[in-house]
């Protein structure tokens, strides 16, 4: 007997011949058919279990043109904002019927075009991405979407018009708020740290920022806004170059709440008490915002109703398909809260 020969695996066949029943009606009822009764459904999968019955995924997709997968790109997973999304993606996803492909770009573009073009090659349904910050360029969906599947792009989404739907946060209602919570509170040299004006996210933060102080008739000191990968090394040095001068802000708003954190720490090393002469604000509403000390003000962004709102939509593509223009072209923006908390 040859020992590294591989034990053939069961087929519909085998089920088939098991319980008696036509081919046909196991395929039906391994597919969720409605019309096959639910009694004869159990005992099938029962039966399906019990030979170790392991459906080729690929080959039905190749005969029905649906391998009900979707693809999924985010940055980070690491990101709370991302992390929340997915879960609640793949949660939605599921009660429809549909599998989720999640893959990581590191926030790198070259990463990103793979990972485009291996989904695609994976025959996936449906594609839903958040790109990178040093997306610019996004030829490499091209290719998907002149293929009819349906693209998704949520929170990092195209700054110019492109054939697909874009879902994001109410970036610039955040920046406003935020700004207008900090001068409320009594802020009046208020310093901005953001990232990479390349983003959506900064632009439209940046730019509620700018309106609130213009509103308010504030000035905006230039060397205290900031336009750069937002890390903690980098919050740092930010803060290290606005507190070297005798004039010194009196509230910061941070683009993201991983900046606000390394912010707060700064303060702390250097005695400079928050939020009597610093006042400070996030955005994600990150859980260590409101475990550390002093509790962090931020913004929410409702990761949760992101992640519904994308599946809604993407089930409206699917079902109507990709020539659905009014789906397809029209933006959704998800609303944004203050979240009042000691650091302002």
């Amino acid at each position: 007997m040859n020992k590294d020969k591989k034990p053939q695996e069961n087929t519909i066949l085998d089920i088939a011949e098991a319980l008696k029943l036509s081919p046909a009606t196991i395929s039906r009822a391994l597919n969720n058919h409605p019309h096959v009764k639910e009694k004869t459904k159990n005992d099938i999968l029962k039966m399906a279990a019990q030979l170790g019955y392991r459906r080729n995924q690929m080959a039905s997709g190749l005969r029905s043109n649906k391998t009900h997968t979707v693809g999924l790109i985010v940055p980070r997973i690491s990101m709370f904002f991302h992390a929340e999304v997915i879960t609640t993606i793949q949660n939605s996803l599921h009660k429809h019927g549909y599998n989720l492909i999640i893959c990581q770009s590191n926030d790198l573009l070259t990463m990103e075009q793979e990972l485009a073009e291996i989904l695609y090659s994976s025959r996936v349904d449906a594609l839903i991405v958040a790109c990178t910050l040093q997306t610019t360029d996004f030829s490499h969906f091209n290719r998907l979407v002149d293929s009819g599947i349906p693209v998704i792009f949520y929170d990092r989404v195209p700054l110019d018009p492109y054939n697909a739907t874009f879902i994001k946060g109410d970036d610039f209602r955040g920046g406003y708020l935020a700004t207008s919570h900090l001068i409320e509170t009594g802020g009046k040299r208020i310093a901005h740290i953001s990232g990479k004006l390349t983003s959506n996210l900064y632009q439209d933060r940046t730019a509620g920022y700018r309106k609130a102080m213009e509103q308010h008739q504030l000035p905006i000191n230039e060397d205290w806004v900031f336009h750069q990968e937002l890390t903690h090394e980098n919050a740092r040095e930010a803060m290290s170059r606005m507190f070297e001068g005798p004039v010194v802000p009196d509230a910061l708003f941070a683009a993201n709440d991983v900046t606000a954190i390394a912010a707060l720490e700064f303060a702390k090393e250097n005695g400079i008490v928050v939020p009597d002469a610093l006042k400070m604000i996030g955005y994600s509403n990150d859980p260590r915002t409101s475990i550390i000390s002093p509790s962090l003000s931020t913004i929410e962004q409702h990761p949760d109703l992101v992640g519904k709102k994308i599946v809604e939509v993407l089930m409206d593509l699917l079902k109507n398909g990709h020539e659905n223009a009014e789906v397809k072209a029209k933006p959704y923006v998800i609303p944004v809260d203050l979240i009042r908390r000691m650091s302002s």
